[in-house]
């Protein structure tokens, strides 16, 4: 085998786990129960790299949260996405994802009175938070 040869097939490998990702995530954007969860995460953005930011900061998170959560403030803040953000839904989908994700494991390890305690936010944004990372919606 020569090295094109194991070229193309390293570069074959990686478009087509970006191609599942990206199925992946058009399959999680269609769950959706409407179009307004995504554009109410849009809004949220702000905040939540503040969130995030304040998060990080804090020395009462664990470790490992608080690297998690600097890898989560990077990427948002970083031009490069894995799905760039001109293409319809599925562009800002994968950050609203990640955010998810992310904030979900932070809450498990550090608790829900962490994220309450620093959201920069409304009340309305911090519950639209927690009903898109799927936290729950107790008493804010």
């Amino acid at each position: 085998m020569t090295w094109w040869q194991t070229l193309l097939g390293t570069l074959g490998g990686l478009l087509l786990l970006w191609l599942l990702l990206v199925a992946l995530l058009w399959w999680a954007a269609r769950k959706q129960p409407d179009g307004t969860t995504l554009r109410d995460a849009l809004r949220l953005v702000p905040d939540v790299v503040r969130l995030v930011r304040r998060l990080v900061a804090d020395p009462t998170v664990p470790r490992g949260v608080r690297i998690w959560l600097a890898v989560l403030l990077v990427y948002l803040l970083s031009p490069i996405d894995l799905i760039p953000d001109f293409i319809p839904v599925l562009g800002y989908a994968d950050d609203a994802i990640i955010v998810a994700v992310v904030l979900r494991f932070a809450t498990k390890h550090a608790g829900l009175a962490a994220l309450d305690k620093h959201w920069p936010g409304t009340p309305q944004g911090l519950r639209a938070l927690r009903t898109l990372a799927g936290l729950g919606n107790g008493p804010v």
